[in-house]
């Protein structure tokens, strides 16, 4: 005789599955194969489960104890472009002094589209540098007093010793990688105040500025790697950093309706131009850029970071300029956080929290760092921790590669975000892949176990996630 029960609980990593039983008679003999047709990933914040793989059965029906999370494959949001890091100068030359042999089995398990990969399909690279090169540079840097309007000494030299080997490495292992540019400061003589820290743009060098995006763009793609997108500016509100500059929305609307839109349609460059590209506390800022009509007819969509501000923002610039895209850009984890909290909130609010509301993809910073946090311009970031820490030859894999991975892995390029219920007390998203399977991110940042149900076109998932625990759930 089959047990009585009300509920069979089977735990699975970290992951509870609920199947209903029942009071029967004798059991039939059964030859029907059981399926588990669900795969789960699981991180969790104890770093017990990492990436780490089972099966599920479906359940026969819903267990009307928990709260349900209904998957709609009929609501139909952004297209998703993909999800990866910011590849600075500084991750580019680690990663390059690796031995070969190292070096490409670590792209591999980065860029391929094997199951041990975690298939990260969207690079973010300085043009020029960023704060995380050991040294600050531009592609057009002179003697102090001299100036090249013509840019005749334009060059990528510095780029050609780490960072495009690597990229033509990633290149070849994913073609369909996508790279967006941004720079941090434009060549100092080119500034109001002569130096790599802050300062603005003047006004008679924003013609031969737009000329230095379109020399980068078409110097890039004689080396093969084309840039499908740029910012005008880093974080254009923040004039701390180093390098950095500041530029108001409409010193940007300026620069972008009457000198860097139609340089690249004067050259047919089809490279986006996005804006902002700083925190959401600063809805005004695109909106003030979008809301003068030469400007829109050039910019694709708005970049964001949450530095500051709530993801919500996002739908914000949506709602008021519905056929112009979002996109999440940059965040950061840092050498002095922790494990369990970054996964928490960046799987909640990076991942979860902006696709959401509308981005079409999810960037973490920095790729690789070494294990004091370097290299780092003075004045740069000194606590940036990579999703990988590389020391000598010996590559280690920080919470930021899982954050990435939990989409990356099962959500590529030409997905789109689908409906899904939000739970208060299990944050998720939802997205049919152009294979048409279903993926499911969702986080139990709480205290206390959390039971639900999933339901998509008459299939049945009964789960629990443990405290802490991020799960991605994959299905046909």
């Amino acid at each position: 005789m089959r047990n009585t029960c009300p509920l069979l609980s089977l735990l699975l990593s970290g992951v509870i599955v609920a199947i209903s039983c029942s009071r029967t008679q004798p059991d039939p003999v059964d030859t029907t194969p059981v399926r588990y047709p669900v795969n789960l990933w699981i991180t969790s914040s104890d770093q017990t489960n990492l990436l780490y793989n089972r099966t599920l059965p479906f359940s026969p029906g819903e267990d009307n104890r928990f709260p349900t999370i209904s998957v709609d494959t009929g609501q139909i949001f952004q297209p998703i472009d993909g999800f990866g890091y910011t590849l600075t100068g500084g991750s580019a030359a680690l990663i390059h002094q690796l031995a070969p042999a190292a070096r490409a089995q670590l792209l591999q398990e980065l860029f391929g589209n094997n199951d041990n990969s975690l298939r990260t399909s969207y690079l973010r690279i300085s043009i020029g540098a960023s704060d995380l090169d050991p040294e600050v540079f531009s592609y057009n840097d002179l003697p102090a007093g001299d100036t090249d309007v013509n840019l005749e000494k334009f060059s990528l030299s510095r780029d050609t010793i780490h960072l495009i080997p690597v990229l033509k490495e990633i290149l070849a292992i994913r073609p369909d990688l996508s790279i967006m540019g941004s720079p941090w400061s434009p060549p100092v003589w080119m500034k109001s105040n002569g130096n790599s820290v802050g300062g603005n743009l003047k006004p008679e060098y924003y013609s031969v500025y737009a000329r230095y995006f379109v020399r980068y763009i078409q110097a890039m793609k004689a080396q093969g790697i084309h840039i499908g997108a740029i910012t005008p500016q880093n974080e254009p509100q923040h004039g701390g950093n180093n390098p950095s500059m500041v530029m108001s929305a409409s010193q940007q609307a300026v620069f972008i309706k009457n000198h860097l839109g139609p340089a690249f349609k004067a050259e047919g460059i089809d490279t986006k131009i996005i804006i902002w590209d700083h925190n959401c506390d600063r809805p005004d800022f695109p909106l003030g850029v979008l809301s003068d009509a030469g400007a829109r007819e050039y910019a694709d969509g708005t970049a964001f970071h949450l530095y500051a501000g709530d993801e919500q923002a996002m739908s914000a610039i949506h709602d008021a300029y519905p056929d112009k895209n979002l996109y999440f850009t940059e965040q950061w984890t840092g050498g002095n956080g922790n494990f369990g909290g970054d996964l928490m909130w960046h799987i909640r609010h990076v991942i979860i929290g902006t696709t959401r509301n509308w981005s079409r993809i999810a960037l973490e910073w920095n790729l690789a760092a070494d294990p004091n946090y370097e290299p780092h311009t003075p004045g740069g970031c000194t606590l940036c921790q990579g999703a990988l820490t590389i020391s000598g030859q010996t590559v280690g894999r920080n919470v930021s590669y899982y954050i990435i991975g939990h989409a990356s892995k099962f959500v590529p390029p030409g997905s789109v975000r689908i409906g899904s219920t939000l739970l208060t007390e299990v944050p998720n998203v939802a997205f049919r892949t152009p294979e048409g399977k279903k993926v499911l991110i969702a986080v139990n940042d709480g205290s206390q176990p959390q039971s639900f149900n999933i339901s998509s076109g008459g299939k049945w998932i009964t789960a629990t996630l443990n405290p802490g625990s991020a799960g991605t759930f994959v299905w046909e």
